[in-house]
């Protein structure tokens, strides 16, 4: 039906019109012709006639007067043969979308009748879980003490009333897309720029007068093109004075705008999905330099970390999880307007199918970016409760029954294993006041007080012209021209109520009551204002009813214009910024403390002395009463120590079971990890002589100006590396690299799937040093090691950092149980835990049945309905899952070397194979540069991504980029073509 859809926008309205009207003659003779019993006899095909049988058979029970007058017209028509097939086709597109209605009505009924089923599911689930050590929990907390829900390794701290009053916050906006500016808005332009670009500047402008508030950073897209304002395209504009005695150096309220996509071009916010990523890598450079650059003006010296990251709507929220995860610290989300709630209305008025909607409006990108930000976020900010329980509500990761169970046991000091909901709160929106003349209350009651002046506006000149008696009281609408705001109803209602045109026109002034809508937000506003009447946004004639009872009932109209004058202060933006502050108070302000280089070094030398090789950051053997956050302080240091302590039920004493289950996983990681030395012998023996090795020669990384990611996975059918290939691949590029003559001293990281002592025996089996690389990312990116430098023996470490930076969310235990049950019946089970592939943040599982395994999206989604963050990867042709914290992974690594060591990421060349692990496609976009070497891998774990329904890698990464080239560099001889790549970089360099 494309180009017709003026039609099927008529033709839905006479659909969801009212019931017939009895006084109409075409309805009466409809009546009298109606044949008993209910069954309609098809005339014979001669006699034939539309309009009968569209009325009997096709939408009984609507207002068939619109549709009789339409019809008259048609009649018109010269030829009565164009006429029927006019008519014909009239009642076959009707009953089109009626019956799509119906469907539509009917799959949404089935939908919400799944996830209720899946929800209870969940919840039987995580009960169960949770209720196995509840006795044990209380009686180990005693007051809660002992269980508290805690985030070990961060430096925590609540934000005191002290350090509110020394105005040292500094808080991240985002707001991606319209158009966005301090002044001179221009609001309703296009649909991206509407009450959102508002309500972000205006907040930012009120925040930044906050006492507590030292500086405040909107971050939003810049645009360079023709087709906007030059002010688009400028990089920063200030949104407060330099000349408020208030503001001191470098604070106040910007606009940041980040250059990404082609800022040459504007671009709706449905296309931006695929550079999002190019925006966060942007976005870490500015908070980097204005957090070094606060730190050295009120913080001693030490970096100010953003309190908090605040998305807004989906694609903001989206960058905000990531630079979340990036610089781990903490984030908050406003919807707006959710994507699950739009999806339902579209699919539920029936003109279109869900992958129409897709195609259009990107939604299901969307609401995985919404599924995301539940995720991540600490604080969910919504406008009314309403958007709490109906739209939030729709989520597979927000459970209000679920939230308020963890909320209880979390209160009572009772472990959650891991399970989180994020927290909501009702904030109402703020207003800007400056403009609002208050006139005399006595005059209040005579609607008709001539003594009254209202300030003159351009615009009231222009409106007398539309009105017959100008003089009338004034009826506001307040929409933008959009079906969905449900106009046509309100103007249906005014012109069809003959006493309320006699009454009153289409204008507004300050102070009146309103008449709004009783679903959604107006709901909670008239609840605390007073000031007017809710009605059915459906039903007309109450709308009338209301505007009639308002403008003729002269005490009701002046008590709900006193009462409005009288608490619309609450809306207010110092209110508003008030009641933010207070919430995201509560928010805990976590970054690490990076050791430095030198804190590096000694624990390099001394870990080097103890001759063991590490095989994860974990295996310092931390034990903690709290299973899912080991502290660093305790440790148990031999295997007999476990044993001793297993085998002495008098020294468990009281220790609860999922402690035993962390102790004996333990005990199995020493064991794995003396085989693993065992097997590495000639490197355990070369970290005898990491001693000789002074300062200057380790973390060459941090003085390295070009890295190269090599991050090619390259696997048989079994999932097992391709030895001979990988060698061939990691030589010709560092080859490449090195003869190109574009880079001195370049820097290598391997990025894989492996573990790391399966990514040491695949380099010995090549005859490959550690060595030739400077950072090792492995398991996906749950472990990040480095080497001290280019000497053949030296050894590798663990960051000290990574740890606790990715330890967000993460639940293993609650993850471990959870998969359990999902796995499969112990006969059948598709996945089987593998624990020599597996570290603390990392749960590893063989794929034993490929064709029943869930994909990546569906398993990732189970796992949110029961509370559970993580990031589910499948890697090695499918042969592997791997469950991980949920800001670990390889494309976030790079993002936390460029956070840790101040390596520039648009400085980063990425090589990449055409097909890869499930993580594959979040390596590609970005600042850094991306190599894609076609013909060198055979196949990869892409088809367990995500499910058909779902939205595709155009939605993830940019088709076309400056940052992305694809070279073929082998063919079925397994023949490599360096020349490619060399020309490939000089490309880059311009």
């Amino acid at each position: 039906m494309a180009g017709n859809e003026w039609m099927n926008g008529y033709l839905e309205a006479i659909l969801d019109g009212g019931g017939a009207n009895d006084d109409d003659d075409y309805t009466r003779q409809k009546k009298d012709s109606s044949v008993k019993s209910g069954v309609t006899v098809i005339p014979q095909l001669g006699a034939f006639n539309p309009a009968r049988y569209f009325i009997d058979e096709v939408v009984h029970g609507t207002d068939e007067t619109d549709l009789h007058h339409f019809w008259v017209k048609v009649t018109a028509t010269k030829n009565p043969e164009e006429r029927n097939t006019r008519l014909e086709n009239l009642c076959w597109r009707i009953w089109h979308i009626s019956r799509r209605k119906k469907k539509g009505k009917l799959e949404q009924s089935k939908r919400l009748q799944k996830l209720r089923q899946e929800r209870e599911r969940g919840r039987r689930d995580v009960t169960e879980d949770m209720s196995e050590d509840l006795s044990e929990g209380e009686k180990l907390g005693g007051d809660g003490q002992g269980l508290k829900l805690s985030e070990s390794h961060y430096n925590l701290e609540l934000l005191t009333e002290q350090s509110l009053k020394e105005k040292r916050l500094y808080v991240i906006m985002i707001s991606l897309h319209g158009l966005v500016r301090g002044e001179n808005m221009e609001l309703g332009r296009d649909s991206d720029t509407g009450g959102q670009v508002k309500y972000v500047v205006e907040f930012a402008k009120g925040l930044a007068k906050m006492p507590e508030v030292y500086r405040v950073d909107l971050l939003t897209r810049q645009i360079c093109s023709p087709e906007v304002d030059s002010s688009y395209g400028e990089p920063t504009e200030m949104l407060t004075s330099d000349q408020d005695e208030d503001i001191l150096e470098s604070g106040g309220a910007y606009i940041v705008r980040i250059p990404f996509g082609c800022k040459e071009k504007y671009i709706q916010k449905e296309l931006l999905w695929p550079y999002i990523p190019e925006f966060v890598d942007g976005a870490l450079g500015h908070i980097l330099n204005i957090s070094k650059a606060l730190g050295d003006l009120i913080g001693d010296g030490t970096p100010v970390w953003p309190h908090v990251i605040h998305g807004h709507y989906a694609d903001a929220g989206d960058a905000a999880c990531l630079l979340s995860g990036a610089l781990n610290v903490p984030m908050v989300l406003t919807g707006h307007s959710l994507g699950r709630n739009k999806l339902e209305q579209l699919l539920k008025q029936g003109l279109h199918s869900k992958e129409d909607i897709n195609s259009t409006y990107k939604i299901m990108r969307r609401i995985e970016a919404e599924e995301l930000c539940l995720d991540s976020a600490e604080l969910v900010v919504t406008s009314t409760r309403q958007e709490i329980e109906e739209q939030w509500g729709l989520y597979d990761g927000f459970d209000l029954e679920l939230n308020r169970k963890l909320r209880h046991r979390a209160k009572r000091g009772v472990h959650c294993y891991g399970r989180y909901m994020p927290r909501t709160t009702v904030i109402p929106p703020g207003m800007d006041f400056s403009n609002v003349e208050v006139h005399d209350e006595n005059s209040d009651n005579d609607l008709d007080n001539d003594s009254v002046q209202l300030p003159e506006s351009p615009l009231w000149g222009e409106i007398p012209r539309f009105l017959n008696n100008p003089s009338k009281p004034i009826i506001l609408a307040l929409a933008r021209p959009d079906p969905k705001k449900n106009m046509a109803t309100l103007v249906k209602a005014f012109g069809e109520c003959i006493k309320l045109r006699k009454l009153a026109n289409l204008a507004a002034a300050h102070g009146l009551p309103m008449v709004a809508t009783k679903n959604g937000g107006p709901v909670d506003i008239e609840r605390t204002l007073n000031n007017g009447l809710l009605v059915d946004p459906h039903n007309d004639k109450e709308i009338a009813a209301a505007l009639y009872r308002l403008v003729v009932d002269k005490t009701l109209w002046a008590e709900c214009r006193k009462n409005g004058l009288q608490n619309i202060h609450l809306y207010s933006w110092p209110q508003h910024c008030k009641i933010y502050l207070s919430r995201i108070s509560q928010c805990r302000m976590r970054h690490p403390q990076w050791q430095s280089e030198n804190d590096l070094n000694e624990n390099m030398d001394s870990e080097s002395d103890s001759g063991s090789f590490k095989d994860a950051p974990d295996t310092s053997l931390r034990l903690s009463l709290d299973a899912d956050r080991p502290s660093r302080s305790s440790s148990l240091n031999s295997p007999f120590d476990l044993d001793k302590l297993l085998q002495n039920e008098e020294n468990v004493g009281g220790i609860s079971e999922h402690i035993r289950m962390i102790m004996e996983k333990t005990r199995d990681n020493q064991s794995k990890l003396r085989e693993t030395n065992d097997v590495n012998s000639q490197e355990k023996q070369s970290l005898e002589h990491s001693n000789s090795l002074g300062s200057s020669g380790k973390l060459l990384l941090r003085r390295r100006k070009r890295l190269f990611v090599i991050a090619v996975d390259c696997y048989d059918a079994f999932g097992k590396p391709l030895v001979s290939r990988q060698a061939i691949i990691i030589q010709e590029i560092m080859t490449a690299v090195r003869s190109s003559g574009n880079f001195s001293s370049p820097g290598f990281i391997l990025s894989t799937a492996l573990t790391v002592s399966e990514t040491i025996s695949m380099l010995q089996s090549i005859g490959i040093k550690v060595s030739a690389f400077d950072a090792l990312i492995c398991s996906s990116g749950s472990q990040l090691l480095y080497t001290a430098g280019d000497n053949p023996d030296s050894a590798i470490y663990p960051d000290p950092d990574y740890d606790s930076h990715i330890d967000y969310r993460w639940g293993a235990e609650g993850l471990r149980k959870s998969m359990k049950k999902l796995r499969g019946p112990e006969n059948s089970r598709f996945l089987v835990e593998d624990a020599k592939a597996s570290n603390f943040h990392c749960l590893a599982y063989q794929v034993k049945n490929i064709s029943t395994a869930p994909k990546a999206d569906e398993l990732r989604r189970q796992l949110r309905m029961r509370g559970l963050r993580c990031h589910v990867v499948y890697t090695q042709n499918c042969s592997r899952l791997s469950v991980l914290p949920l800001h670990a992974s390889r494309s976030q690594a790079l993002r936390y070397l460029y956070v840790r060591w101040g390596l520039d990421i648009a400085n980063m060349y990425v090589f990449l194979g055409e097909k890869g692990d499930t993580d594959y496609e979040e390596l590609i976009g970005g600042m850094h540069k991306t190599l894609i070497l076609k013909g060198i891998v055979i196949d990869g774990s892409e088809k367990m991504l995500r499910s058909p329904t779902s939205y595709g890698s155009e939605d993830v990464f940019p088709s076309e980029s400056p940052n992305i080239v694809s070279v073929t560099v082998s063919d079925d001889k397994e023949e490599f073509n360096t020349q490619q790549i060399i020309a490939s970089l000089h490309w880059f360099e311009g």
